[in-house]
């Protein structure tokens, strides 16, 4: 039975990724870099610029930096680790070079779910924000059979599997660096997921504005310490990544098609742009400049910050050290190990630590944020699903997980899918919204949306939600 639902899944992801998802992907990032006028790179020094006012929020809303770095505590995760050691394994270093691209086009891509999430929140029963894909294939398509769609693929990817996955890897980590049983960091991770996810969206978001930045800045100090040590080394390794990204140098597993499809997994895996998982962060927030726009702004920042910057950081350390033994996270502590000592080991242990919990967390919050769409947010529902995530916490930190992880590749693109049709199908309004407030810059006003100038949509939005700030 166990074999008959391993061929189905690969089937499946074989089908979705290889024939579907990586052109939809490709095809997406490149009309709305096109249509927006190469916004990644015309805009890149804005996207920064924006998170000078992030810190400001209202009643109803957390910060456009918290919101930040809730999407980046799910998007710096595994993936950024363990993700880019199976990139390299599998297609060799030239998938690297296939993941920044991903990353560059996926910005674009990024900006115009993080904006109709903006447009198109709502407020609970509780005042705050709610949004994200489903809101915006409801309101924006009048199609909430699509939003109820992609709620479940989400629940079932970030709620159940993508969890799993975390706490796997916070466990093998632990165990492999300080011989910590996985019953008992499986045990720690479930208790403290549960202290944070009890205490709703804002301890959330409180939390990642603490412990993202720490975690990536640690990161990349120690990758940047390494490539300054081995500067002589970093030319012949981007050739190298360059060869193989084209075929000139075999790739582990096939060449130039292997380079492209691993990276390009690997890097939506990690980034998610185009995934639909983001946008129920940058819903969330009050965004600086009151405009869906600049909410945009701050999520390109995130992938830039996911991939360009910390991915390449763990390529730098697999790629300095050389061939080592080991697969997914243990290469990674192989090859930091071969190079500052045994002391790399705990040092990676710790940051995986931060990592995969802090995706936990985020994860948490975007299936909660599809639960209450579908309108299961009751106290006793909000229970019942927490105690499931966290039994799927201590389920992870148990098992061995190839078959999970293939489950989390099929549901991630399930999911992607669904996005991407809804805003291929919305990306005249988020294109519209891009030039209102680049017109508005010009001008040298502070962008400020206006509903009253878009009448197609006007009576699709949640009244009063685009009033002044408070």
């Amino acid at each position: 039975m166990q074999e008959i639902a391993d061929n189905l899944v690969n089937l499946l992801n074989g089908l979705i990724w290889g024939k579907i998802l990586i052109w939809l992907l490709v095809g997406a990032g490149i009309y709305f870099t096109l249509r927006l006028g190469l916004i990644q790179l015309r805009h890149f020094g804005h996207t920064f610029s924006v998170l000078k006012g992030s810190r400001q929020s209202d009643e109803a809303g957390i910060s456009s930096f918290q919101a930040l770095c809730t999407s980046l505590a799910a998007r710096v995760g595994t993936g950024n680790v363990a993700g880019v050691a199976v990139a390299i394994t599998l297609g060799g270093p030239g998938a690297i070079f296939w993941m920044w691209v991903i990353a560059l086009v996926g910005m674009a891509t990024g900006f115009v779910e993080a904006t109709l999430a903006q447009l198109f929140k709502v407020r609970d029963k509780n005042g705050q924000y709610r949004g994200g894909p489903a809101y915006y294939m409801e309101k924006g398509l009048g199609a909430r059979w699509m939003g109820v769609l992609f709620c479940l693929f989400l629940i079932l990817a970030f709620g159940f599997v993508f969890n799993s996955v975390q706490a796997n890897t916070i466990s093998g980590a632990l165990q492999g660096a300080f011989g910590i049983p996985l019953w008992l960091s499986g045990s720690a991770v479930m208790i403290l997921t549960a202290l944070i996810i009890f205490g709703g969206l804002r301890s959330i978001a409180r939390f990642a504005e603490l412990a993202v930045p720490f975690m990536a800045v640690a990161y990349l100090l120690m990758a940047i310490g390494l490539i300054v040590v081995n500067i002589g080394e970093i030319p012949g390794i981007l050739v190298q990544i360059v060869k193989s990204a084209f075929g000139f140098q075999e790739a582990a597993a096939g060449g130039m098609g292997a380079a492209i499809m691993n990276g390009f997994k690997r890097g939506l895996f990690s980034n998610e742009a185009g995934m639909g998982s983001a946008p129920n962060a940058a819903a969330s927030a009050t965004p600086y400049p009151p405009h869906p726009a600049s909410q945009g702004y701050v999520q390109m920042a995130g992938v830039f910050i996911d991939t360009l910057l910390i991915c390449s950081a763990s390529a730098a350390i697999i790629l300095l050290a050389g061939p080592q033994p080991g697969e997914g996270i243990m290469l990674v502590q192989n090859a930091l190990t071969n190079q500052v000592g045994d002391w790399g080991k705990y040092f990676l242990a710790v940051i995986i630590l931060f990592f995969a919990f802090t995706s936990i967390v985020a994860n948490y919050f975007y299936a909660e944020n599809c639960l209450v769409f579908l309108e299961h947010n009751k106290a006793s529902g909000l229970l019942v699903f927490r105690l499931l995530v966290l039994g799927m916490v201590m389920f992870g930190a148990l098992a061995s997980l190839p078959f999970v992880w293939n489950l989390a590749d099929l549901f991630m693109g399930l999911m992607a899918i669904t996005n991407l049709i809804a805003i291929l199908l919305l990306s005249n309004l988020a294109i519209k919204l891009a030039r209102d407030y680049n017109q508005q810059r010009r001008a040298g006003k502070l962008p400020t949306f206006d509903p009253s100038q878009y009448p197609e949509i006007q009576a699709r939005l949640e009244p009063g939600i685009w009033d002044a700030p408070r």
